[in-house]
């Protein structure tokens, strides 16, 4: 299980840039954001020089390229905001093809106009389910095309705010392209550790053979997000999981600053021998 990071926690406007400063932390890989190539992170055309720069940037520091970030509101109300989405998804697909990364990361949207990381309480309405569904099956066809695999992660403030609305939507999907970014993080904001214990354990039971990334952030006791190892989730208890599960992808982390970084990359790689691997 490499340990890895949000590639724009770093700063930067080239990979090279950006790609030492997470070697130098000790991270393997990056969730790579086209910000870091001095693009916008939903790009509606990457050039050959671009892709190229990547390319040679992860070869020269090591650090792979796990994912690709195309996160855009998929039930954004504003059609033309879908649509260079899927434009900026189609872009992105033909970049993950070329540099061999596999997984394009979304974000499943919300009835919230102004941030997709902000609740709504529409999301929950069955008008909200059916337009997600149909954006879902036109980036799957796109995945088709490219051979890529599309990672939704169950998040609150999403349409997608659980780890049973994520398993229903991969069984209504019915596509090998789908898989599960699994952050434990996004599933409660306060509870106590039996609760934190029951609500992880029974999330990533349910969605373990569609998982492919997992994240790595983290909750202070009033529910806000919080560095990486210095807030209240059981690190112990997730690691611990996903090693004895066989897990085989990356623990990717974010959520903190440049400046926590090495800290952040530490303390994930103690927990991770000392859950014996």
């Amino acid at each position: 299980m490499k340990i890895g990071v949000f590639a724009k926690t770093y700063s930067g406007i080239s990979p090279t840039e950006v790609l030492t400063k997470v070697h130098k932390a000790g991270y393997e890989s990056v969730a790579y954001n086209m910000v870091c190539s001095n693009l916008s992170s939903l790009p509606l055309d990457v050039t050959e020089d671009v892709i190229e720069d990547l390319m040679t940037s992860s070869l020269a520091t090591t650090v792979e390229i796990d994912s690709l970030s195309a996160t855009y509101n998929m039930i954004h109300l504003s059609k033309q905001v879908r649509e260079n989405g899927l434009a900026s998804l189609l872009s992105l697909a033909k970049v993950a093809n070329l540099i061999g990364c596999n997984l394009i990361t979304l974000c499943t949207g919300t009835r919230c106009q102004t941030n997709q990381w902000h609740g709504h309480p529409d999301n929950n309405s069955q008008q909200a389910w059916d337009e997600l569904v149909s954006e879902m099956r036109k980036a799957i066809q796109i995945a088709e095309q490219y051979n890529i695999y599309l990672g939704i992660e169950p998040e609150l403030s999403n349409v997608i705010n659980s780890a049973t609305k994520a398993k229903q939507l991969i069984e209504q999907l019915d596509s090998d392209r789908v898989r599960i970014i699994f952050d434990p993080a996004n599933l409660f904001e306060q509870a106590t550790l039996a609760e934190q214990h029951h609500i992880i354990e029974e999330s990533f039971n349910l969605l373990e053979p569609y998982i492919i990334q997992a994240h790595a952030k983290d909750r202070n006791a009033d529910g806000s997000f919080g560095v990486t190892g210095k807030g209240i989730l059981d690190y112990d208890f997730y690691i611990r999981m996903l090693i004895n599960s066989g897990f085989q992808g990356d623990l990717i982390a974010h959520g903190f600053s440049e400046q926590d970084g090495q800290f952040v990359q530490d303390f994930l790689r103690k927990k991770v021998i000392q859950a014996g691997q």
